[in-house]
């Protein structure tokens, strides 16, 4: 027998505090901290498919277009992400190839997967697996407080590829590119209400 989602026991989660408010004693704001109440977030779909399209079409020229531009003794050298980390693999530095390829590539198409099966099983009302989408909901979560990271890992590391003691680095287009793909997810795993997972019907109020 399936348990009882809260909709059904009259409960509403506050999304600021935590609470757990009963919509007929407290119909609009929590009576903790305040906050308005509300069943859904509205058109949490469209505007979670929207910032994920968005950040996909991003996502191409961050990979395409240079990030960093190194002038040294050496010579000057422009790289794209996945250049640095071919490069520093064939260097032996695969350690630090893997910490690239990983935060640059691995973060990024994750939260693309993850969010698009989360929202296409949404739309389709679908009852399967509601405990395991949660818990991936939960895990990008996670990962959106370390969003940023992929950015600063990307820049700094791709720096060390050709950096000497005499010389400049450049950011190009290809960072900023990125850094956007990586707000955008951040703001899409936001956007997005888990409570649709529990729904018998897809439900984009």
């Amino acid at each position: 027998m399936t348990p009882p989602v809260a909709a059904e026991l009259g409960l509403c989660l506050c999304h600021h505090c935590h609470l757990a408010c009963e919509l007929e004693r407290h119909p609009h704001v929590c009576p903790r901290c305040g906050a308005h109440l509300h069943r859904r977030k509205r058109s949490a779909i469209a505007r979670t498919w929207a910032l994920v399209l968005t950040a996909l079409i991003l996502y191409i020229p961050a990979n395409v277009l240079p990030i960093m531009h190194t002038s040294s003794f050496k010579g000057d050298s422009t790289t794209t992400i996945l250049g640095s980390v071919v490069t520093l693999w064939q260097e032996g530095a695969w350690d630090i190839a893997t910490i690239i390829f990983v935060a640059s590539v691995g973060v990024p198409v994750t939260k693309f997967l993850v969010l698009g099966l989360l929202l296409c099983t949404v739309h389709r009302g679908s009852e399967r697996s509601r405990r395991d989408r949660t818990r991936l909901y939960r895990g990008l979560e996670l990962i959106g407080y370390w969003s940023m990271l992929d950015v600063f890992v990307a820049a700094l590391l791709t720096a060390l590829v050709q950096f000497g003691a005499l010389g400049t680095i450049e950011p190009r287009p290809g960072i900023l590119f990125f850094g956007l793909v990586v707000i955008l997810t951040m703001l899409a795993t936001l956007s997005f209400d888990p409570r649709l997972i529990w729904d018998t019907d897809a439900n984009d109020d």
